[in-house]
């Protein structure tokens, strides 16, 4: 039997590879052009990962880069969520 492949992403912040379970995914949702906390991964787009950090998180969420990155605006709702999700 094959052994058991772990999925590994790059933090946008800090570019360390982690397991994709230890991230938090910010996606562009392709259907709806709407920016979602995507925990679940039932959202498909364009994704920004972040570790569960607070410094990591921080810069992203200051960071113009990433809303380049998703081609959208990241509003105050889902900065909240990432926070809440970084809480939990």
């Amino acid at each position: 039997m094959r052994a058991e492949r772990k999925h590994k992403r790059q933090c946008a912040a800090c570019r360390e590879y982690r397991d994709k379970e230890e991230l938090i995914r910010i996606t562009r949702d392709s259907a709806s052009g709407e920016i979602k906390v995507n925990q679940e991964g039932k959202y498909h787009g364009r994704s920004v990962y972040i570790c569960k950090n607070k410094e990591c998180v921080d810069k992203i969420i200051r960071n113009k880069k990433t809303e380049a990155l998703l081609r959208r605006e990241i509003t105050e709702k889902i900065k909240e969520e990432v926070y809440t999700v970084l809480k939990n």
